[in-house]
């Protein structure tokens, strides 16, 4: 089967927190599909980040689409936020959802895409009640909370079998990679299944932006699978 070309979601937790603005702004005319923000609550994973004030401040700096990934134990009282600050997805952890089909179906009630994500320990049989009626997976290949970790390797493995899952669906939603995406294993990304690429440490720390998103792109390129 031939995939499409992937979209490249540069992660700003990677970013200078100073200059949030600027960062989203210079994705954008570098040739970002996505912006994914990653939302941390302290308490559902080791780190604190951003909220929805700031998911509104960089609604107003592009017109692409805000991926919003929400690693916090609570997320249902914060769904009508993130859509009145702009979010387009919103992807929620599995564990993290105690009703998860209601959360699903508020983030939808709220005009934005409903995402779930699967942990490098979350099983696949997790999603097969609910993979008909997401828009999104999120696979983590690394463990979430803290940016540059190194990738996964069993989890290629992970995003055939979401891969093999999805295609059975008559949905089919997306299927997006975050942890640990570098130019060397795009490629290998993208052959499992991926069809989006979170990025935070391999875009940000490299020297010309619109190259790096470029060349990950390619190496993820159209290939038979």
């Amino acid at each position: 089967m031939n995939r499409a070309v992937p979209r490249i979601a540069p992660s700003i937790l990677s970013a200078d927190f100073g200059r949030l603005a600027e960062a989203v702004m210079t994705m954008t005319a570098s040739g970002a599909d996505w912006i994914h923000i990653d939302v941390m609550d302290g308490h559902f994973v080791p780190n604190l980040t951003v909220g929805p004030p700031l998911v509104k401040a960089l609604r107003n700096e592009t017109t692409l689409p805000l991926d919003v990934h929400l690693m916090m134990t609570n997320p249902d009282v914060f769904i009508p936020e993130f859509a009145e600050a702009g979010a387009d997805y919103l992807t929620v952890h599995v564990e993290a959802c105690p009703h998860l089909h209601r959360t699903i179906q508020a983030i939808k009630e709220h005009h934005m895409k409903a995402g779930v994500t699967l942990n490098p320990g979350t099983s696949i049989t997790t999603l097969e009640e609910i993979v008909e009626e997401v828009d999104l997976v999120l696979v983590m290949t690394v463990n979430p909370g803290f940016g540059g970790q190194t990738f996964i390797s069993s989890g290629l493995e992970k995003i055939n079998r979401v891969r093999r899952l999805i295609d059975h669906t008559t949905t089919k939603p997306l299927l997006e990679v975050d942890g640990g995406v570098t130019l060397e294993n795009a490629g290998k990304i993208v052959r499992a299944g991926a069809e989006v690429l979170v990025s935070g440490s391999a875009i940000f720390s490299s020297k010309d932006y619109a190259s790096t998103i470029y060349l990950m792109r390619s190496a993820g390129r159209t290939m038979a699978v």
